[in-house]
């Protein structure tokens, strides 16, 4: 479930502030405990790829694409 969500907010699939489904809904849509729902989205929370606002919900956080890194870097 991690790694799915993973490959689709970095692909673009999902774009920023996306809102994601609940974890009751992820669990039920991947097929996984509840648990195992809310240790992936931490762990996707840990890496930046998403952000959870109490009693808002969890989403696609901002990120910036390679190529306004890359110009980051040469300017900078």
């Amino acid at each position: 479930m991690y790694r799915h969500l993973a490959a689709r907010v970095e692909s673009g699939e999902l774009a920023s502030n996306t809102p994601l489904p609940s974890e009751r809904r992820l669990a039920t849509d991947y097929g996984v405990s509840l648990g195992t729902a809310r240790h992936a989205i931490r762990l996707l929370s840990y890496h930046g790829l998403v952000k959870t606002i109490r009693s808002k919900g969890t989403y696609v956080a901002e990120r910036l694409s390679l190529r306004s890194e890359a110009k980051e870097v040469d300017h900078g």
